[in-house]
Formats: C-alpha cells, sequence, structure tokens
C-alpha cells in the first residue's frame, strides 16, 4: 500500500495538515487506508484517538465554528458523500496567527482528509445536496464544555463559497449557531478568565 500525502502548508498556520491516502482502484471499485497509525505518525500526528463520530446534513449546512473549552479534541475528519467546505480557525494563546483561518473542500470525490488540531475552532458547510461526515477525536465529547464562534464573524473573515442556488439567508444553521460571538468577545472572555 502505498504512502499518505500530507500537505502541511495550510495557509501558513501551523499544525493543521491536508491528507490525501493511497487510492488502489481496480475494474471492481476501489481500497484505500483512511487511517494507518504508522503513517500518521510518520507524518508528525502522533495521536490516541478515542472515539469516532459522523453526521449528515443537507445543501446549506453550516455548523459549526466549535470547540471545547477544558477538554479540546484534535480531530481528523473526512467526507464519505458529497462536499463540504472545512474550516479551521487557530484560537490557540500566543499563537503567531490567532484568529487566522483555512478552509479545504472534502469530498467522496477527493477523498481527502483534514487534521485539526487542539486549540482551534472547527466548522463545516454543505455544499452537495446531501453531505456525511466523518471525523476521529481524542477526547470525548462533554456537553456542558462546549464553545463556538459566530460563523461570519468579520474579524476573522472567513470566505465561506456558496452552495449552487443557496444565498447567506437561507443558510441553515441549529439554534446554538446562530448566537455564538465573534473573536474580540472570546479573547475578552479569555483574559478576564486569567485576571
Amino acid at each position: 500500500m502505498g504512502k499518505i500525502k500530507v500537505t502541511s502548508d495550510c495557509g501558513g498556520i501551523e499544525g493543521l495538515k491536508v491528507i490525501e491516502p493511497a487510492v488502489l482502484g481496480d475494474a471492481r471499485g476501489y481500497f484505500m487506508e483512511t487511517y494507518n497509525r504508522n503513517d500518521f505518525t510518520e507524518a508528525g500526528i502522533d495521536c490516541e484517538f478515542v472515539q469516532d463520530n459522523q453526521s449528515a446534513s443537507k445543501k446549506g449546512v453550516l455548523r459549526g465554528l466549535h470547540f471545547q473549552l477544558n477538554y479540546p479534541q484534535d480531530k481528523l475528519v473526512r467526507v464519505i458523500s458529497g462536499e463540504v467546505f472545512d474550516v479551521a480557525v487557530d484560537l490557540r494563546e500566543g499563537s503567531k496567527t490567532f484568529g487566522k483561518w483555512f478552509g479545504v473542500r472534502l469530498s467522496a470525490e477527493n477523498k481527502k482528509q483534514f487534521f485539526i488540531p487542539k486549540g482551534f475552532a472547527h466548522g463545516y458547510l454543505v455544499l452537495s445536496d446531501y453531505a456525511e461526515f466523518c471525523y476521529k477525536v481524542t477526547d470525548f465529547y462533554h456537553p456542558n464544555d462546549e464553545g463556538g464562534l459566530i460563523w461570519n464573524d468579520p474579524d476573522i473573515g472567513i470566505d465561506w463559497p456558496m452552495p449552487e442556488g443557496v444565498s447567506e439567508k437561507d443558510l441553515i444553521f441549529s439554534d446554538k449557531d446562530k448566537v455564538w460571538h465573534g473573536i474580540k468577545e472570546y479573547a475578552a472572555d479569555k483574559n478576564n478568565c486569567r485576571k
């Protein structure tokens, strides 16, 4: 089996990685390893994943931007049906790229995966009619530990590509994703907690 191809130049934000698996195809279809600990460790992703999650969403659903406050997670995300635009925002204290974002299209067709280390907010927008999204995480979900940033914070300035036939007013959010604050409020809250 061939090795994975790892791209670490993700908008100059250290720690983010786009992974392209080696895909073996023939008349029957294809085979690929979606995770091989040896290959990932060699690529600098040495994590112990403890939970796998999967979600399904229709076109125009925007989930995020989420993070856990006291139990941060490394995430390895991919799409097994459809296409999404996946985004990570750097929230690491002292990072020279704090507040910067990077986005990548993940699809069943391109089979790319996106590694997002602890200290990032994460979200995605469904571009296809339907998408199934899978991700591995290094800590368990704690329902009372959720944090988030509003998806359209002008101080972050994410350039979300709108799905065909969908405008910003047509996007679909959970109730909590409609009311998160921006990165300035997040930074101020963090500073207040340290006083």
